[in-house]
Order: C-alpha cells, then structure tokens, then sequence
C-alpha cells in the first residue's frame, strides 16, 4: 500500500497497545512493538503482518536510544511514534509513599519523555513524522484516590502540547490521546494499588476502590474501535492536537470544562484585582 507506515509503539503486550499494533499490521503498516519480556516478544512476533519486538524498559534512557537507533538502521525511518508504555497508581495522597510518585513518573513521565526524545531529532531531520502520547482523560479531570496518575498525566498533556507548538513548522503533528473507561488491564493486573491505613477516609475512598474492581472487564471502551479511531486519526491531514476515546471521556471531560469555566467566572472579578492600576482591564 502506498501510505505504508513505521510505527513505533510501546507497551505493546496488552491493552491498547497491542489493540493498536494488531490493528496497524492488519492494515498493512509496519510495526514495531515494545515489551518488557522474551515471551511477550515472541508473542508479538507471532501476530499476522509485519510485526517485530523490541524487549525495553522505558525507564532506560540508554536502551531507548538504542531500540530507536536500531529500528530506524534495521528498518526505516519511524513515521509514527505511539508512546504508550505506562501504568496506573491508586492510592490517597497521605497513603502514598514518595516511592510510588518518583515509580509513576519514572514511568508515565520520564520514559514517555525520553521516547519522543529519542525519536524527535530524526523526525526533525527528515521534516515530517507524527509523535502521539497516549495520556488518559485523567490527564485533563481528577478523581479521588488516583492523585499520583493524574499528575504525570497532566504532566505529559503540558508537555506534549508544548511540543507540538515547537515542531509544527518542521512538519511534525503531535497529539495526546486521552482514552476513557476501556476493556484492558489498567484497574486490574496493571494497577498498583496503595496499601490502606487511614480509618478516615474509609467512607470517601472505599466505595471507589471497590467501583474500579468490579468495573475491571465490563467498561465502556472497545481497544479495537480505539485503535482504529487512532488509525483514522493518523490519516488525516490535520491531525488534533487532543483526541478523546469514549462517551465517558466526551462526557467527563466536558463537565470539568463547564466546573472549570462556572468557577472562573465567579471569582473573575478578584482575579482581574490583580494587575498594576495603569495596566488596561478586559471589558
């Protein structure tokens, strides 16, 4: 096909990872699929199309480089960039420790960072390329108990958005993806969850914590409707600078928006009170 791609896309063993990489092979693009195991390499490996693992922790700097490095010697250029590798930490802010904040952004920060890192100057180079975090509606609304997640989320949201403003004019596109509620392991197996200690907040955290186990298998989102609005995204023209995945997304996002916007407003006046006295007001 003539729009064959090179996707770079790590955390390829499960979830929306693997739903994107099984999805882009099946296309006929190019995939190259991070994980953090021989099995699961060899697992990747045996998916139709063509598809290659690289064993990686996101968390080495050194390795990232070299993983990029090789891909683009052994196989071309990386027109897509997916990076997705991450986890998520449940735990109330006085439960966890500061081990857990340094895990989660050493992870979800630090390892996307140096990924893009890794990647950009090539892109760059060659003027052209499309680099996409995969971030979570948690990187724009908050919920209680997930404090350390959403931190590296909106972390990488400014981060990305930042970036996208430096490269638009060397023809690079950069987008956060924000999905919602999706069937994949992130409040299951994938979850590291805080241990409790704290009789105060039994009636506050308790009901949630409870929610997000049984809600584990039975959310709203489809991984493969995600991976192919992902592909329709990495199509177009003008791809956006944020894509939501999911009703619950659209819905929770927005109502944080209008909270956001209601509060502003209200306290506008006192905001505005702010500035020197010769310095002109807005009407």
């Amino acid at each position: 096909m003539s729009d064959t791609k090179t996707f770079l896309i790590t955390g390829v063993s499960t979830g929306l990872g693997r739903a994107l990489a099984h999805t882009a092979a099946a296309a006929g693009h190019r995939v190259v699929g991070t994980v953090r195991t021989p099995a699961d390499a060899r697992a990747f490996e045996a998916l139709a199309g063509d598809t290659h693992a690289r064993i990686l922790d996101v968390t080495d700097h050194d390795a990232v480089h070299k993983v990029v490095d090789g891909t683009e010697r052994d196989l071309g250029p990386v027109d897509v960039l997916v990076a997705n590798a991450g986890y998520g930490h449940e735990g109330l802010f006085e439960e966890s420790s500061m081990d857990d904040l340094r895990r989660q952004f050493e992870v979800n920060v630090f390892g996307t960072v140096a990924v893009i890192k890794a990647v950009l100057p090539l892109m760059r180079e060659r003027r052209s390329g499309h680099i996409i975090a995969v971030t979570s509606m948690g990187g724009l609304i908050t919920m209680p108990g997930l404090g350390f997640y959403h931190g590296s989320k909106f972390a990488v949201e400014g981060i990305v958005e930042t970036l996208g403003k430096e490269v638009a004019d060397f023809g690079i596109h950069v987008t956060a993806v924000e999905p919602g509620s999706f069937r994949t392991d992130w409040s299951g197996r994938s979850m590291i969850r805080a241990p409790r200690v704290i009789a105060d907040y039994d009636e506050l955290f308790e009901p949630l914590r409870d929610w997000r186990i049984r809600a584990a298998g039975t959310q709203p989102g489809d991984p493969d409707k995600a991976a192919a609005a992902v592909l329709r995204m990495v199509a177009a023209d003008r791809p956006p600078t944020r894509l939501l995945l999911g009703t619950d997304a659209l819905r929770l996002v927005r109502a944080g928006r209008d909270a956001f916007d209601r509060e502003m407003l209200a306290w506008s006046e006192l905001s505005a009170s702010t500035d020197f006295d010769d310095v002109s007001r807005p009407a």
